[in-house]
């Protein structure tokens, strides 16, 4: 799927995002993860801003929120209103930012690497754009470690990158791993399909 078919999908998906958000999906995970969050955090792929409810707003300083699809944004926008959070919004793919090494305390990407077209690429973009002091955050989706549901997911990887946009069968602990990030510590739920990580900038 090209970049502009998979802008229009996830344009489509806002409505639904939003009502996941007010919903508060995966909640007690995302405030297990976002806890933490703290300065200058940098939110890939923000959706429609489902992690808003969950920052600690006396440790946040700003947020950028960036996604490539503008009707996601306009969802975020408005969630940072009516939640009081301090955000600044960037329509553009997490491929082609660039920021100074060292620019945020925290880097937080939920459930957004399955979408991207090189994850490993983001995730050491990632390792240069926090400060050593810093963390990544992650909430990922990827492979079940059950190999029943693992070739479940391998088998209807076509219809659900089409019906989704994103990727379903990527193992993604071995991309994490495979990245610059230094893991700290790890939780796997769902026969291992969903993980949340919490890491720091490697050296």
């Amino acid at each position: 799927m090209n970049k502009a078919d998979l802008i229009k999908k996830f344009n489509k998906q806002a409505p639904m995002y939003e009502r996941n958000r007010k919903a508060h999906a995966l909640g007690p995970w995302r405030s297990r993860l976002l806890r933490s969050a703290r300065g200058k955090i940098l939110e890939a792929a923000v959706g429609a801003g489902a992690n808003f409810p969950f920052y600690k707003k006396d440790l946040v300083e700003e947020i950028t929120a960036v996604d490539f699809s503008p009707e996601m944004l306009r969802k975020a926008k408005a969630a940072s209103q009516e939640l009081g959070i301090p955000a600044t919004f960037m329509e553009s793919d997490m491929d082609d930012l660039s920021f100074p090494p060292d620019t945020f305390d925290t880097i937080v990407s939920t459930l957004s690497l399955c979408s991207y077209a090189d994850p490993l690429l983001v995730l050491n973009q990632f390792n240069r754009w926090c400060r050593k002091s810093g963390s990544i955050l992650l909430l990922e989706h990827g492979l079940s470690s059950n190999s029943l549901l693992a070739f479940a997911q391998k088998r209807l990887e076509p219809v659900l990158y089409r019906f989704s946009g994103c990727h379903h069968d990527r193992d993604m602990m071995r991309i994490i791993e495979s990245s610059e990030l230094e893991i700290v510590s790890v939780q796997h739920y769902w026969a291992g399909c969903m993980h949340l990580v919490w890491a720091v900038p490697g050296k």
